[in-house]
């Protein structure tokens, strides 16, 4: 089968498209054609080894944990899914080299839901990490409540777009981060946009003066400390960007895979209170580009890399 690899920790160019070993079929897994695989920052970290200390390599990596596919071969103990079965999945092992960005993935049943029939193979892919992301951290890890004034950070970016709309749905008034120009874009998700750099925390303050209740922070660094000294008393931080958040009370977030979480997304996406923006596609053979793309760091929403189904 084709797909990118890289044999090699470094930039973009370490990518390689080509033939890549068909994978195996575990007793728990399927194998699922891919139509499409998100691109998402873990992505390009892991390939420049800044990941290097938590997990393993095994060359030659198969970039990639998110997809979007139709099932074409159950293991031999699956009952949950059937061959022709739409899918989604974010599919993370607990090492580098078996990932989505190739024509076919062998994937547990543990990291899948069905997708959602109201969005397309593009938009499906983009949801399984950012979304589960935004959902343990808002339920989980901050427990967000109808009432509550949360502050989310990258608020139209791929975490953060998928937060502000579950927060919303959790009936809090979400304040969120962003260049002027997504501002609209975060009034549309259900936002009230404050722009990022200086003078931040006194905008954020102006909305809400007494605090807020819960902050979602994507950045780390001084981010983080701005965010820790914006909470209410009694306030909750959390981070996906930075383990000192410990330091201020809060909880440090790894995105895990939780097909009960997945599907109960999938069904908010069903029920329209959660979108994905795709703002740029790339076919498999230009995931280079791709990453590069989504390292810059001012994508709205995902970049999404898709495959060809006739191949």
């Amino acid at each position: 089968m084709k797909g990118i690899t890289y044999n090699r920790y470094g930039g973009p160019e370490v990518l390689e498209y080509g033939e890549v070993r068909d994978p195996k079929v575990g007793p728990d897994s399927v194998l699922v054609k891919v139509r499409a695989a998100a691109v998402n920052p873990v992505d390009w970290k892991c390939r420049e080894g800044y990941l290097d200390g938590i997990l393993d390599a095994v060359f030659p990596v198969v970039p990639g944990w998110d997809v979007a596919g139709v099932v074409v071969q159950p293991g031999a103990a699956v009952t949950e899914f059937a061959v022709g079965d739409e899918v989604i999945g974010y599919v993370r092992e607990d090492f580098l080299s078996r990932g989505t960005f190739a024509e076919y993935v062998a994937a547990p049943v543990r990291t899948l839901a069905r997708k959602p029939r109201n969005l397309t193979w593009e938009e499906a892919a983009g949801l399984p990490l950012v979304g589960l992301t935004a959902y343990q951290v808002l339920t989980k890890a901050l427990e967000v409540k109808r009432g509550d004034t949360v502050l989310v950070h990258a608020a139209a970016g791929g975490v953060g777009s998928v937060a502000v709309q579950i927060a919303r749905h959790l009936g809090a008034r979400v304040i969120g981060t962003a260049s002027e120009t997504n501002h609209d874009f975060v009034r549309s998700l259900g936002g009230e946009p404050v722009s990022y750099g200086e003078g931040m925390a006194e905008r954020v303050r102006g909305l809400a003066p007494e605090g807020v209740d819960a902050a979602f922070d994507t950045i780390g660094g001084d981010t983080l400390k701005t965010s820790a000294n914006l909470l209410a008393p009694d306030g909750r931080l959390a981070s996906i960007a930075d383990g000192d958040v410990a330091e201020y009370g809060g909880h440090y977030c790894f995105v895990r895979p939780d097909t009960e979480d997945l599907t109960r997304l999938a069904e908010l996406a069903e029920q329209g209170v959660v979108s994905v923006h795709v703002s740029e596609t790339f076919p498999l053979e230009r995931a280079e580009e791709a990453h590069r793309r989504n390292q810059e760091g001012r994508t709205r929403g995902k970049i999404v890399v898709t495959v060809d189904w006739e191949s």
